[in-house]
């Protein structure tokens, strides 16, 4: 007789996902992808960047299917990417197409593919909750990129830290008047006891806060002209893969703060924040601005100011990481006014975290 039914069975327990899944991340720009292959880590899987020879962008599990050597350490051929331990090749699809001193290539000599996408000079990466899963939808769409009224910078950081509280720092802006008074701060009161409105919709959230009779920020001074005050506004508009923040000022009585196509100084923000683990993320930025007709090009200079001000940033965030390590479970946070906005992002992405399972 068998003894079959002594065998015990083991339980096997289903992974969910701590981050939102069947949902675009930015992966990085497309000024990134260079001759060589990019390595990074998404959602806690290890992925690899490259051109194909179409100039299209694939994605790949950043390891070999040989001797597991993350193909980032490889090399890219004629648009395929080559392992660099036995040189097996593989083209965009993820299929060896080549085994070095082997004419047979056995069909499970493969690796997993990923969907990715350009648009905007941005790279957007489909991470499915299915292995193979097709993208529901078009990435997002952030035209300002192209837009001739404005120049642009962009840049990477990466941050130890749990990527919801950049979401918190993000949209939350009243933080401005104490972190960055070299730069984009201003009177610290009249950021707090602005009039601000919070609303959701879907999974996104609108924090908008209009600052009239402000103290123009230096940053502010060198790239417009400016007499003692100006009108300021702060637009903030959150997704789960990123943040489109619209700051700007213009002249007391030249316009409307609530003109969608009001004239003065503009700074369009992206903030892309991807996870990469559990407590650490990558954070994708670009800023647009626009040229005063009577003052030479400041572009460059304006960069500099913001890349300034999110050095301060990433330096508050990580002494807060620390601390609530620190304190532990003594760590609880209070509520006050301005939280309205990334209460409510948190809430929605604990929503679709808790989908993954459904």
């Amino acid at each position: 007789m068998s003894n079959l039914a002594a065998i015990p069975v083991k339980e096997i327990k289903k992974v969910v996902s701590p981050f939102p899944l069947d949902q675009w991340y930015v992966a990085g720009f497309s000024s990134e992808l260079t001759d060589k292959p990019l390595g990074r880590t998404y959602l806690n899987q290890k992925v690899v960047l490259f051109r194909t020879g179409e100039g299209s962008v694939a994605a790949l599990e950043d390891r070999c299917c040989h001797k597991s050597l993350p193909l980032s350490c490889g090399s890219v051929e004629s648009g395929d990417l080559r392992c660099g331990y036995h040189g097996l090749k593989f083209n965009g699809e993820g299929q060896c197409i080549e085994i070095p001193g082997q004419e047979r290539i056995p069909s499970k000599a493969k690796v997993r593919a990923y969907h990715v996408k350009e648009r905007n000079h941005i790279i957007w990466i489909w991470m499915p909750k299915a292995e193979g899963g097709a993208p529901a939808c078009e990435p997002p769409e952030y035209a300002h990129h192209d837009n001739p009224m404005y120049k642009w910078g962009s840049g990477c950081y990466h941050y130890d830290t749990p990527w919801q509280l950049i979401h918190d720092n993000l949209l939350d802006l009243s933080h401005l008047g104490y972190v960055h008074l070299k730069t984009i701060g201003g009177d610290a009161r009249l950021h707090m006891n602005a009039p601000t409105t919070v609303t959701a919709e879907g999974n996104s959230v609108k924090v908008i806060r209009h600052m009239v009779g402000s103290n123009p920020p230096p940053t502010y001074k060198a790239a417009w002209i400016f007499g003692d005050t100006c009108d300021r506004w702060q637009e903030i508009e959150f997704v789960p893969s990123h943040l489109s923040i619209w700051t700007g000022a213009m002249e007391p009585g030249t316009g409307s703060i609530d003109d969608p196509n009001r004239g003065g100084f503009h700074l369009r923000g992206f903030h892309g924040i991807t996870p990469e683990s559990e407590t650490s993320c990558h954070y994708f930025w670009s800023m647009c601005s626009n040229k005063h007709p009577q003052m030479p090009e400041t572009i460059e200079k304006v960069l500099q100011q913001i890349e300034f001000t999110f050095n301060e940033d990433q330096g508050v965030i990580h002494d807060q990481w620390r601390n609530m390590q620190e304190f532990g479970e003594r760590a609880t946070w209070l509520d006050i006014h301005c939280d309205a906005g990334a209460n409510r992002a948190r809430r929605i992405i604990d929503q679709l975290v808790a989908q993954n399972a459904a």
